[in-house]
């Protein structure tokens, strides 16, 4: 395992690893080897399974505490927030073209599944323009005090979920999970 955790510290593996399944659906999308239908699903689902190991690492390290992968996942969390908001733009692009205008675009907004999902990626964008060292280092206590907003954004993005989807079981399973384990990092940190 240890050597599994030295070969991904470099970041542009990482980086490359995270790029793959969004290169491909993306180009399976262009290419018109999927629909619409699927293409949503899939960067949905993608950017959904990196935000939840984005939440997961605090209570993994937690319950982990001596292991080393928890370590190097804290140390590459920023990145997996980025890369489940990259996965999000694609959604999004293709939502707002299947749609072709603003007026649409609005009237569909005003739906519950649709306006918690444009607050959801609005809050990520937030969070991923300041996911960087600049932005910690300008924002100094502030940043951590944003970045708690990944919490409403989390849940938001649930509620567009399980909204839309045609089968909400899925969204409400993982739903629990990350409750699951942030009742585990909460309940850690009230014993402390």
């Amino acid at each position: 395992m240890d050597k599994f955790v030295k070969l991904f510290n470099v970041s542009y593996l990482l980086w490359f690893a995270m790029a793959v399944p969004w290169i491909i659906v993306v180009r399976d999308y262009l290419n018109e080897t999927i629909y619409y239908g699927e293409f949503i699903h899939k960067t949905g689902q993608y950017s959904v399974w990196l935000l939840i190991l984005t939440m997961a690492i605090s209570p993994l390290r937690m319950l982990f505490s001596n292991a080393a992968w928890p370590k190097w996942l804290m140390r590459q969390r920023r990145y997996f927030g980025v890369a489940s908001f990259a996965y999000a733009i694609p959604h999004l692009i293709a939502y707002l073209v299947k749609l072709g205008s603003f007026s649409r675009v609005i009237e569909d907004g005003m739906e519950p599944g649709m306006w918690t999902g444009w607050i959801a990626f609005i809050l990520f964008a937030l969070l991923a323009m300041t996911s960087n060292n600049f932005s910690v280092g300008k924002l100094k206590k502030n940043w951590k005090a944003l970045h708690n907003l990944i919490y409403a954004a989390t849940a938001l993005m649930f509620l567009h979920w399980v909204m839309l989807a045609f089968d909400p079981t899925q969204g409400a399973i993982v739903a629990t999970v990350v409750i699951a384990l942030e009742s585990i990092r909460l309940l850690k940190l009230s014993h402390k």
